[in-house]
């Protein structure tokens, strides 16, 4: 049986690597003590303890946010547009001579 180190563990963490930023967190009595209680129960330290839960949903909260989630008859369009893109418009060809007279300058 493969046991863990009670400090420092973390499965995120890259080996030699070290956390050096600090984050302050507040809570109840209560609150900590069941952390601790909880920490210690999984033979890690509280800061890995409250990080193996907290990193997971935090990726998945920026996951979420970075993804753009359309319809398929969407998807078909905008596909069909990249495969044939519609001429440009006479607003578009003005912003992009505008755009350009600037980078020369």
């Amino acid at each position: 049986m493969t046991t863990r180190p009670l400090y420092g563990y973390y499965p995120y963490m890259t080996a030699g690597e070290r956390r050096q930023e600090r984050i302050e967190l507040r809570a109840t009595s209560e609150e900590k003590q069941l952390l601790v209680a909880a920490a210690a129960l999984e033979q890690l330290d509280v800061t890995s303890f409250v990080l193996r839960s907290a990193l997971p949903a935090a990726r998945e909260a920026v996951d979420r946010a970075e993804q753009i989630v359309v319809s398929r008859r969407d998807f078909e369009h905008m596909r069909s547009l990249l495969g044939d893109p519609p001429a440009p418009t006479e607003a578009l060809l003005a912003a992009v001579r505008r755009s350009r007279a600037r980078s020369r300058d």
